[in-house]
């Protein structure tokens, strides 16, 4: 199955037609893991409680617009961005992309066009989709098979929900994971009232894999929001 279609895209519009009509199409295409959102306010509140991994912005909202709300994204995700709008004027145009967008689609559009170009901005920003069995991290090799950090000859252990955590921060890796999106890969849906649990696994992963676990330089927090595994692919 192609990893891209397990990404979750976030789709913000205020025409309730306009969004079934895009989520249908996914849906038949193969992406499953779609949201959608109304206004602003809706979008940065799905955003901080998940992680997404494209954004399709409509510029013309009710509590706002695509731009400002492109601009609140920005501190919480590095995820691409396709702005969608009725106006086709080259202002709205060079704004948007000149903000830092990955793409800009004029209304009406073909159901398939979207379709490639949002393909298209997910091979780019996530071209290894594949599962990484290892990987490194603060030069320790970190086995998901055998859920173990190894450095040299030596070995640590990984539980079960550090080995879970690991991997969403690596799936996500030098982006902001939120601590919601994090607690819901470790717990399911029942995940509140999580968050000191949360920590303490965090802390339990740093002193594993970090080489100053006190001063964290890849398992880094960000206030307020998450964490972020900061990496050079090493």
């Amino acid at each position: 199955m192609d990893e891209l279609l397990n990404k979750k895209i976030l789709i913000v519009d205020d025409e309730p037609e306009l969004l079934q009509m895009i989520e249908d199409i996914l849906f038949s295409e193969g992406f499953f893991n779609i949201c959608t959102a109304p206004d602003c306010a809706k979008a940065l509140s799905l955003a901080r409680a998940q992680t997404m991994a494209l954004f399709v912005l409509d510029v013309n909202l009710p509590d706002g617009n695509g731009f400002m709300l492109y601009n609140e994204l920005r501190k919480i995700s590095q995820a691409p961005v396709i702005f969608l709008t009725a106006r086709g004027e080259p202002e709205d145009r060079i704004r948007g992309l000149g903000l830092g967008a990955d793409d800009y689609i004029v209304k009406p559009f073909l159901p398939k066009e979207l379709v490639l170009r949002i393909r298209a901005l997910l091979r780019r920003a996530y071209p290894s989709m594949e599962k990484a069995t290892e990987f490194t991290v603060a030069g320790k090799i970190i086995d998901t098979d055998n859920a173990e950090v190894r450095s040299g000859e030596t070995s640590v252990p990984l539980t079960a929900k550090e080995l879970i955590l690991i991997k969403k921060l690596w799936e996500n890796k030098n982006r902001i994971v939120t601590n919601d999106a994090l607690c819901l890969a470790a717990w399911g849906e029942d995940y509140y009232g999580h968050e000191n649990s949360l920590m303490v696994h965090i802390r339990h992963l740093r002193e594993k894999i970090e080489n100053e676990p006190s001063s964290p330089q890849h398992i880094v927090t960000v206030k307020g929001l998450g964490y972020k595994l900061v990496t050079n692919d090493e």
